[in-house]
């Protein structure tokens, strides 16, 4: 596992994103240490989930994955667990004052999980690019890509506003369906559910594109 990890020049990015996440997590733990509270220990599972869309792709990845069959049931689970990468820059609505630790410091927190739950995400939707440019023209791959990102946004509202996570799709999927369906048949009267998922999806797209921008660039430079 760990040759193939190499093979595919997926080492360097993966130990960087471990890394970031060993930090995040003594953030939180220093954090708990100060303020005797668990404010936000909670960080660390949504940072988890945050990771399983960059697993998922890695695996595509590094083991060449190219059955059609297995490739669209990975994507599938891939998009329905994709929104937690995001998810982790909503939390900034937990930040206020408290007294026993200083706001800067928990500025500093809830940015260094959400950096590291974005990259998470957009090197994995750079990975299903890769994976789909076998079958797919670059310009259609950019236009599933800016789909996937606003399907995020979707995702990100459910989660943050109505408190739906990923696993509920299993739990509990006709109230799911219902609350999305909701907000299709009557779009008029859930203006903040589309203020939300269009502003951030513009957000998120700008955000990756300047990443896939800079990315490129810099392997034109290699070369």
């Amino acid at each position: 596992m760990m040759k193939k990890l190499k093979n595919s020049h997926r080492f360097e990015i993966t130990i960087l994103l471990i890394l970031m996440t060993l930090f995040c997590f003594s953030l939180s733990i220093f954090r708990y240490y100060l303020s005797d509270t668990r404010v936000f220990l909670f960080l660390n599972w949504n940072l988890f989930l945050a990771w399983i869309p960059f697993v998922i792709s890695s695996i595509l990845v590094i083991f060449s994955i190219r059955s059609k069959v297995a490739l669209a049931f990975a994507i599938i689970v891939w998009i329905l667990f994709f929104p937690n990468s995001p998810y982790i820059l909503t939390d900034l609505f937990h930040l206020k004052a408290r007294s026993s630790v200083p706001i800067w410091y928990d500025l500093i927190v809830i940015l260094s999980y959400a950096w590291t739950g974005l990259m998470c995400g957009f090197i994995s939707l750079m990975d299903i690019e890769k994976m789909l440019s076998s079958y797919f023209k670059r310009t259609t791959i950019s236009i599933i890509a800016v789909l996937f990102l606003f399907l995020s946004s979707f995702g990100v509202y459910l989660g943050r506003f109505l408190r739906w996570n990923s696993w509920d799709v299993l739990n509990n999927p006709f109230g799911l369906f219902n609350d999305i369906a909701v907000r299709f048949i009557y779009p008029l009267e859930h203006s903040k559910t589309w203020g939300v998922t269009i502003l951030m999806g513009i957000m998120l797209n700008f955000m990756y594109f300047m990443l896939r921008a800079i990315r490129k660039e810099a392997l034109i430079s290699e070369k």
